[in-house]
């Protein structure tokens, strides 16, 4: 199922030069955060994301959760949330999240590099990521699928917004004026739907499949057995 192209490039500012400095420099956290709400694509994906959320999750880990957004639309959409957990190695990002979050007893945000074992951070119904896999080296990422697939409980879903590799240079330039880029992010490491939904499957999560996708963007879906 494949949306509407909605998304256009974003007036004067597609053609300011995209910050590069990094998810610890205040500007680039600034400028993503001031324009990523407003992409017609990924707040369609986010939209398939919650479809497919489990009906009753308790446990929820939020993995690269930025300002919070993907976690805060989960808590708003299954109030049977206790717990949700989310992790991010940008301060000037956790900062934003603490902001969105108050004094909400529900949530624990924690700094935490990606390319460090998660298995600390305990045992889930749903793990969701939005944005923050594919800055992993390709290792890593088949590293963290099979983590992922163990921490789920029995039945839990891994949900992953994603940015992933273009199908030709032509489509990849396309697409990042169709979301208002002048460059790649240099921590970006794309790799294709088809590598990733079979890195899945290898790693023990059941009915990997990409289940949405607008251009660079795609929603990839597993399950934990049982």
């Amino acid at each position: 199922m494949m949306p509407c192209d909605h998304t256009r490039p974003m007036g004067t500012n597609a053609v300011t030069p995209s910050p590069v400095g990094g998810w610890n420099d205040a500007e680039q956290v600034a400028w993503y955060l001031e324009r990523i709400g407003r992409l017609d694509a990924r707040r369609s994906g986010e939209s398939m994301l919650v479809d497919l959320l489990p009906p009753a999750p308790r446990r929820v880990l939020d993995l690269g959760c930025g300002d919070g957004r993907l976690a805060a639309l989960v808590l708003d959409v299954r109030p049977s949330v206790e717990a949700a957990v989310a992790v991010d190695r940008s301060e000037s990002m956790l900062v934003r999240a603490r902001e969105r979050f108050g004094d909400d007893r529900r949530v624990d945000l924690r700094t935490w590099d990606l390319d460090d074992p998660i298995g600390p951070l305990g045992t889930f119904d749903v793990v969701v990521s939005g944005f923050a896999i594919h800055h992993l080296d390709d290792a890593r990422k088949q590293a963290l699928f099979a983590e992922i697939a163990a921490q789920l409980e029995p039945g839990g879903a891994f949900l992953n917004l994603e940015v992933v590799a273009s199908g030709s240079e032509r489509r990849h330039a396309d697409f990042l004026t169709a979301i208002g880029r002048t460059a790649d992010d240099p921590e970006d490491r794309l790799v294709s739907v088809e590598d990733q939904v079979r890195w899945m499957s290898e790693a023990g999560l059941v009915d990997a499949d990409c289940v949405w996708r607008w251009r660079g963007f795609a929603l990839l879906v597993g399950d934990a057995p049982g």
